[in-house]
């Protein structure tokens, strides 16, 4: 279950979303109520709520001002709630990472399919710092140097992460996203990079190597067969974007980290040394 805060100044809307929505239904449940910013901050750093549901405009400190101070140290996704469709507040919304900006009078399908959303970037988030943290004394500085995500992302940006998450094995470009999102190929570019450092042809390469190098570290394939697994069609391009970002050669890694014999070997062969 993901754990919910709503922080709402209006006592009527708060406690209405919290007793006639069907949260269990949305694998959710409420832990807790704010009525202003300087609350909610309180709130968010007592409770560690998986998703935030946020008005814009209450006392003392407003929804927007909060999860400024808020979206670096809390691991949450953010739904905001507002009854004014200002463009200003959308642009602050998108640039802080926030998942759903919904207007009321809120429906209930509405606010479902925002949590889904919100889950959805939450489990993709924790699923890349699972990635990024596991294989602790198996390369793992080498690994922990080829992608490293934002802690917040946009709507656009956690779509076009999910998609090399989806078809990182296959022929793909940033060309893919652009019917399905309804934005120019610049744009998105321009979008992503801002959120991540990274072109999305760049991130495309760390994905595949890291996806390469946890292939690698099991032994069980060839490097050119893991080469393909992927995305790489062509080997020796492989060798070279591979070197780029890892800092060595695809079978020197296998033999240095992998769990084979080889790997086995070599790391009592350094530990040794080290002793």
């Amino acid at each position: 279950m993901f754990k919910v805060l709503l922080v709402e100044d209006e006592e009527m809307i708060r406690k209405g979303l919290r007793f006639t929505f069907d949260w269990m239904g949305a694998g959710c449940v409420v832990v807790g109520e704010a009525e202003n910013g300087v609350e909610g901050l309180r709130q968010i750093a007592d409770l560690r709520p998986d998703i935030v549901i946020v008005d814009v405009n209450m006392p003392l400190m407003d929804g927007i001002a909060m999860i400024e101070q808020s979206v670096e140290e809390a691991d949450c996704s953010y739904i905001i709630l507002s009854g004014y469709d200002e463009f200003r507040l959308a642009k602050d919304a998108i640039r802080l990472g926030v998942t759903e900006y919904l207007l009321k009078p809120l429906e209930q399908e509405q606010l479902f399919t925002a949590l889904e959303r919100a889950k959805s970037q939450l489990e993709m988030k924790r699923q890349y710092t699972a990635m990024l943290t596991s294989g602790a004394g198996n390369g793992e500085a080498l690994q922990a140097s080829v992608i490293k995500l934002p802690g917040k992302s946009s709507r656009y940006v956690s779509r076009m992460i999910q998609y090399v998450q989806d078809h990182y094995a296959e022929k793909i470009g940033i060309k893919d996203l652009v019917e399905s999102l309804g934005v120019s190929a610049t744009y998105l570019n321009q979008k992503f990079k801002s959120e991540t450092t990274y072109t999305f042809n760049d991130f495309l390469n760390r994905y595949r190597i890291q996806k390469a190098m946890d292939l690698l570290r099991s032994g069980e394939d060839k490097v050119y067969a893991i080469a393909a697994d992927v995305g790489y069609k062509d080997y020796k391009y492989f060798i070279a974007i591979f070197k780029k970002y890892a800092g060595c050669t695809p079978s020197y890694y296998q033999e240095r980290y992998g769990r084979g014999e080889k790997g086995v070997d070599a790391a009592s062969k350094t530990n040794s040394t080290n002793e």
